[in-house]
């Protein structure tokens, strides 16, 4: 907000040796492009907003968790660096004690995106193809016929790919399923669902990062929804980057 940039040029007036921002989501990741004329790529003018910060004595660091998408970064121009880091070390130890073997991916961009974070684990790709007039989700390498399976995007919204991944992964023959997002945006409570008793409910755990955290506190406690906190993790990385 303009209020949060104003204190950020004050303190940046005040000569300091450096700023370190943490933004565990970009919320503009999604609108980095334009498809027809008028439209605005806020995407781009949140990170003209960054770059135009006053210089202090060194570079403002800017921590980002998991920007969809990575292209993002080079909107970053000026006084300011982009410092790319991810949520998944948080959530590696929750799939290692529910015993997920298998690790899945809705698209080809997220998997050529996590893929080689998931040492280890067995890989399924899936992709949408076009059938008839519709575009379903289907298994596009790799098998999930035994394996406990986990879905790892960045982002969800209304939950729809995911669902259908999570369907076309239950089909091929999945012992369990359950999803990993980092950012769950859930428009107008999308995420209900998910939760026991709604039309969505596929996963076994529904692992989220409190990312935004005006969509996780709003998760059922008693439900598949699993917060995973990013605050440990967001100290550690102040002090530990390349």
């Amino acid at each position: 907000t303009l209020s949060q940039f104003s204190v950020m040029i004050v303190l940046l007036e005040s000569f300091l040796e450096s700023l370190t921002i943490i933004l565990p989501y970009y919320p503009v990741g999604t609108m980095e492009r334009v498809t027809e004329e008028g439209q605005v790529a806020t995407a781009n003018t949140y990170a003209r907003m960054f770059s135009n910060l006053p210089q202090c004595g060194r570079p403002t660091r800017l921590m980002i968790y998991d920007l969809h998408p990575l292209q993002n970064r080079f909107y970053m121009s000026g006084s300011v660096i982009a410092s790319l880091c991810t949520t998944v070390p948080c959530v590696l130890p929750l799939l290692q004690q529910e015993g997920v073997n298998c690790v899945a991916f809705p698209d080809d961009g997220a998997a050529k995106r996590f893929k080689h974070m998931f040492e280890g684990f067995d890989i399924i790709i899936c992709g949408k193809v076009r059938d008839g007039d519709e575009r379903r989700v289907t298994i596009q390498e790799g098998n999930a016929r035994g394996k406990h399976v986990v879905i790892v995007d960045d982002l969800v919204q209304t939950g729809g790919t995911l669902f259908n991944a999570g369907k076309a992964i239950v089909t091929d023959g999945a012992s369990s399923i359950s999803a990993f997002v980092v950012h769950g945006v859930f428009p107008n409570s999308a995420w209900r669902r998910f939760t026991q008793g709604g039309d969505r409910h596929i996963f076994k755990n529904f692992w989220i990062s409190d990312s935004i955290p005006t969509t996780t506190r709003e998760l059922p406690t008693d439900d598949c929804f699993v917060v995973v906190p990013l605050l440990d993790k967001s100290i550690h990385d102040i002090d530990h980057f390349s």
